[in-house]
């Protein structure tokens, strides 16, 4: 049996709920189909169970793309301020917790109960779990080949509507599908890696950092040159195998393979000129003086790595000495070997090649009729909200075009 459909949406995590909404909203006939048997898990794992879907100073500024002014139309046609609105029609409460990061008060259920309402009041037909084998051209729209078993084994749309992400967190069910199909179609894409993701190192050269492991402390952390410079004040975490916490994901969006990292673990420090001048009356030995400003821990190994004993007295030290001590704190350089990968990405960095979409519509300039929104598109936000802002804004954008 064959089913026909002005819009066939494939994905219903957040970009492919909001798209199907508006559309459905819109009067459109509208079939969202997901290979999951549960329903957008990314929204219901992100945030620690309460989903930190929006930042309320999500910009253009705060997303990465091989054509940086690509997102821009979407994402001011659709602001954070916009999503709030229709979290107050459902009296959904939320908090803003830190660096305009907002959270529900409750629970990740509220957005995906929000969205499956929205996708409701639109008469969304739901299609899961349903996989889609093949998409082809047919009579000016498009076949879709499913796995729906005896409810319906193909699905005929005027428009397809991409919505299903990149290779982050495989375990649950993210694919390469938006990609094939890309390739199909002749699209070209920005080559995928993993983003907002901890990084790793030689464990032979990271093995004096194991006994840091669990430590945690504000950074700045930079990376890059010029135009490819990135540099964050975060929070950063020493693990067993290397280094993580906000610092370092939103870091790794930056990062390129064989590139060095510089981190200021004092940043509003300069430790030597401090050591330095402090000589004639910091009375306290050298450890005691640093655990201060620093976790004990740190402290301790870090003196253990430069060959100085943590109870060697200030005064007695040359200024060469505190000065490079200072330098290796305000200006620790490190090189990573890796991520952790797509397991443990939190994002996709890459995908389908902005320069190949519509930036109003999202529809493909060679295909029409053919979508790309969300995580499967080149644009990557930074870490605290920014990629659901993004996911909403390119649902909207081709749910009001399809």
């Amino acid at each position: 049996m064959t089913k026909k459909y002005q819009v066939a949406v494939i994905g219903a995590g957040a970009a492919g709920m909001m798209c199907a909404a508006v559309a459905g909203q819109r009067g459109k006939s509208v079939v969202l189909i997901d290979h999951a048997t549960r329903l957008a898990e990314k929204i219901r794992i992100s945030g620690g169970g309460r989903c930190n879907f929006t930042n309320i100073d999500a910009g253009p500024q705060n997303f990465l793309s091989g054509n940086p002014h690509f997102c821009k139309s979407a994402l001011s046609r659709y602001t954070p301020q916009d999503f709030l609105a229709l979290l107050k029609r459902h009296r959904i409460a939320y908090h803003e917790k830190h660096k305009g990061q907002l959270f529900c008060d409750d629970s990740a259920e509220d957005i995906i109960r929000m969205l499956k309402a929205e996708c409701d009041l639109g008469q969304v037909r739901w299609q899961m779990p349903c996989s889609v084998s093949a998409i082809s051209q047919a009579d000016g729209g498009f076949a879709l080949t499913t796995s729906a078993g005896s409810i319906e084994a193909d699905i005929v749309a005027d428009s397809v509507v991409l919505a299903t992400g990149g290779l982050s967190i495989p375990k649950i069910g993210a694919t390469d599908f938006a990609y094939r199909i890309a390739r199909q179609f002749g699209i070209r894409l920005v080559e995928p890696r993993p983003a907002l993701v901890p990084l790793t190192f030689d464990l032979s050269e990271w093995q004096p950092f194991v006994a840091l492991a669990g430590i945690a402390l504000p950074v700045e952390i930079s990376t890059g040159e010029k135009k490819s410079r990135g540099s964050f004040r975060e929070d950063l975490l020493f693990t067993h195998r290397g280094l993580s916490g906000p610092a370092v994901l939103q870091i790794s969006s930056y990062w390129q393979p064989g590139a060095q990292l510089t981190i200021d673990l004092l940043p509003d420090m300069d430790v030597a000129q401090t050591l330095i001048q402090g000589k004639p009356t910091l009375k306290r030995n050298l450890g005691n003086t640093l655990s201060q400003w620093l976790p004990a821990r740190l402290v301790d190994g870090w003196l253990q790595m430069k060959g100085i004993q943590a109870d060697a007295r200030i005064a007695d030290m040359t200024d060469k000495q505190l000065r490079l001590l200072g330098e290796s704190l305000n200006a620790w350089v490190i090189t990573p070997d890796g991520s952790e990968g797509y397991r443990k990405a939190e994002v996709t960095l890459g995908g389908i090649d902005t320069r190949e979409l519509s930036q109003q519509t999202m529809m493909s300039t060679r295909v029409a009729g053919l979508y790309f929104i969300g995580e499967s598109v080149d644009v990557t936000g930074w870490l605290g909200g920014y990629n659901f802002q993004w996911a909403w804004a390119s649902g909207v954008a081709a749910g009001t075009a399809v």
